[in-house]
């Protein structure tokens, strides 16, 4: 009945979310002004001062009493993780014994929602700190605690008791009909849960089942582990003048990537052939990977294991998937072909000995291309992108769509990690207080690069009818700022910000009765759709025109400078996406009918073939670094469906005006609001008016290259 805990960036949230009376942050401590900094030549807001100033030390923060991380005292130490999963554990076994003797009743779906609070507020919070804490003791903590509470999440959905007293809910139909749509699909979700785990089988299938689950899981870490390990080749092997393009080890040369952005073609060339090598421990570690989970959604029913990942998303079948795949990738032919011999053309005039266009190439190329047409060297931009002006930009935007504030407190001694970690207050202008951000958004060692979001803790409506606050981290891997200036951001980062700032939205805007589904908990291809929609608002002018501004002067970007940026990312994008359609395409295959026709390898060369255009490498096995196979395993589709879903929401409502109030509102109420409690296709169509089918999705995606007419006129002067 439980799932565990994530990170969203490329992985789903948890289903899980806590109640312990343990882990409760301090909500009502009042907001905090902070940003009065010394020192600031622009006039920004609050919000956006304090994140282009370095975080002023409190006296009260050296002499006042130790909070503990997120404000839970018993965290003060590493020690206080056991703490708190001995007494999550101990709240847990007495919620068991509620549920197995409580009658069915919308009851019954209450106990089960603070069960998984319950450990959530313990794995949720620890599956961050072990991966963002920079004190090993503290890391080492957290690991520990996510493995005692992932052995009880794997006792509870083998509880047959436990899944008895939630069948007797389900079997019951008018019991069932009486309940509100929302409890009803929770009720049907813990069930969902129980059954992925095998708990309806007879006990020596329910042993198989739960002997897979655990291989499955080993087979995972490991293949995760090995899609980042480094090849080695000796250095006399390669061409003396790029060897230094390589780390040494001895008279190794050390690949540890693909080297897409260097501009020597036989450096990406032998990056590519060296990197992508075969290694037999990790295709069989893949092999058995993919046989497990076929076993695994057999044994509990499933045809494959993409019909068993795909139940209750947008998609709904394997069969939907491959559709949609289909037709984009037909739509797209044309389109790819024109930007691969436009990439050819430009190989052709920088490196006339070699013009054939090799999977190698398209990056390197395609960024030449669009800047040399466009002009938009990043340097150029950084300076309207101050961390505090796109922070302000976000700040405005929330309050003139959804009348929400952004408000910056000073954390408490010991409530964050890093001294730089900003603490956000969410407000909004009636309901007040709806959450908290914990901003990580600078480099540091040891720190995770991908920009994702965590949820500590998932909103709930609680028994004494108050709200439980929701608390998310966004982790970024921005530049600090330095004695002459604040940290500027790149366009790529102003956009991965406002992308994880969606999904901080939406976990700040869920106001679901259960936990269990609050905020980002919904089908992998919902979950997406706000951070990819809050894209779209970053290179709309009108929006951009707000906050970006010089750091030193103050003078505000020209448009002409936004709209050329915006027209570059549409160079050689249809290619882009076709790539990520034969990644959608290979991970389906993968995750489809068992036993594989060939070997992973046969089955890649056979799709890239079909599905993207560029010639088979030889002796190459990108699937063996394709990382995305374990959290998004048969749901790589999913960006590509969220961000057709997003085009649509942005085109049919957004676009005229993009600081539209009733828009803004009806967006919260039809698909913010309801986390995973609501069919996502349910959530479009309530925001779309209308039921979208597969060729509006495709045409979304592809309308979105079509070039700017204005923006043509004005550089074609």
């Amino acid at each position: 009945m439980l799932r565990v805990a994530g990170m969203r960036y490329a992985r789903r949230l948890c289903s899980l979310g806590a109640r312990a009376s343990l882990l409760e942050p301090a909500d009502r401590d009042g907001l905090r002004s902070w940003g009065r900094a010394r020192g600031v030549s622009t006039s920004w807001s609050p919000v956006g001062a304090a994140f282009n100033v370095k975080p002023q030390g409190r006296l009260w923060d050296l002499l006042g009493e130790r909070r503990g991380l997120f404000g839970v005292p018993e965290l003060s130490t590493p020690e206080g993780f056991h703490v708190a999963q001995k007494e999550a554990l101990r709240k847990t076994e007495w919620l068991v014994e509620r549920a197995c003797s409580t009658p069915p009743g919308p009851q019954t779906v209450l106990i089960f929602d603070e069960l998984s609070d319950c450990l959530c507020r313990v794995a949720d919070l620890a599956d961050f700190v072990k991966v963002g804490h920079p004190e090993p003791a503290f890391r080492e903590a957290a690991e520990e605690a996510c493995r005692s509470i992932g052995t009880m999440v794997e006792k509870l959905n083998t509880n047959v008791k436990l899944y008895q007293s939630l069948q007797k809910l389900l079997d019951d139909k008018k019991l069932m009909n009486s309940l509100d749509a929302e409890t009803r699909r929770v009720a049907e979700l813990f069930m969902f849960d129980f059954e992925i785990s095998g708990i309806h089988l007879d006990e020596e299938k329910r042993r198989q089942a739960v002997d897979l689950n655990v291989k499955i899981l080993d087979l995972s870490s490991a293949f995760l582990m090995g899609t980042n390990f480094p090849n080695k080749i000796q250095k006399h092997l390669l061409p003396e003048h790029i060897r230094h393009h390589f780390a040494r080890d001895g008279s190794y040369a050390v690949v540890d990537g693909l080297h897409v952005e260097a501009s020597d073609d036989l450096v990406r060339e032998a990056a590519y052939k060296i990197f992508l090598y075969p290694n037999a421990g990790q295709l069989k570690c893949l092999e058995e990977l993919l046989s497990s989970r076929d076993l695994l959604a057999n044994l509990v029913g499933y045809s494959t294991f993409s019909h068993r990942a795909l139940q209750g998303t947008i998609a709904q079948t394997p069969e939907t998937v491959m559709q949609f795949l289909e037709k984009l990738s037909d739509k797209l032919s044309e389109r790819t072909a024109k930007d691969f011999e436009m990439m050819r053309g430009m190989k052709r005039k920088l490196s006339p000995q070699s013009s054939e266009l090799m999977p190698w190439d398209p990056p390197y190329y395609s960024g030449v291309i669009r800047a040399e047409r466009y002009n938009i060297e990043p340097s150029l931009y950084c300076p309207f992108f101050s961390l505090g002006a796109c922070m302000e930009g976000l700040n405005i935007l929330f309050n003139k769509l959804l009348g929400i504030t952004l408000y910056a407190e000073q954390p408490a001694k010991g409530e964050v990690w890093c001294d730089d970690v900003r603490k956000l207050a969410v407000v909004h202008e009636s309901e007040g207080l709806l959450g908290y951000i914990y901003c990580d958004f600078f480099q540091r060692a040891n720190k995770p690069h991908q920009d994702c979001h965590f949820t500590i803790r998932g909103g709930r409506l609680q028994e004494d009818g108050t709200y439980q606050l929701p608390i998310v981290v966004l982790m970024l891997s921005l530049p600090r700022s330095s004695r002459d200036s604040p940290t500027l951001l790149t366009p790529g980062m102003m956009e991965n910000l406002f992308h994880e700032m969606g999904h901080a939205m939406h976990s700040m805007l869920g106001r679901t009765r259960y936990q269990h589904v609050t905020g980002t908990r919904c089908p992998t291809d919902f979950a997406e759709v706000p951070s990819i929609l809050m894209e779209y608002f970053s290179n709309d002018y009108r929006v951009v025109s707000q906050f970006a501004r010089h750091y030193q002067t103050g003078q505000p970007l020209p448009k002409a400078m936004v709209s050329r940026l915006c027209e570059s990312k549409k160079v050689c994008a249809a290619a882009e996406m076709q790539l990520q359609v034969f990644y959608a395409a290979l991970d389906q295959i993968y995750h489809g009918q068992h036993p594989l026709r060939k070997s992973t390898t046969d089955i890649l060369m056979e799709t890239q073939e079909r599905f993207y255009g560029l010639p088979y490498v030889p002796d190459t096995a990108w699937q063996l670094r394709f990382s995305h196979l374990v959290g998004y395993g048969a749901k790589y589709y999913s960006y590509l469906m969220s961000r057709a879903v997003a085009s649509m929401v942005w085109k049919e409502c957004f676009l005229q005006d993009p600081f539209n109030r009733a828009a803004g509102e009806r967006y919260r109420r039809e698909m913010l609001a309801h986390g995973g409690g609501k069919e996502p296709m349910l959530m479009v169509q309530g925001m779309l008016q209308k039921s979208p089918s597969i060729d509006d999705f495709v045409d979304a995606l592809v309308s979105d290259f079509n070039l700017d007419f204005e923006t043509f006129l004005m550089d074609s002067k």
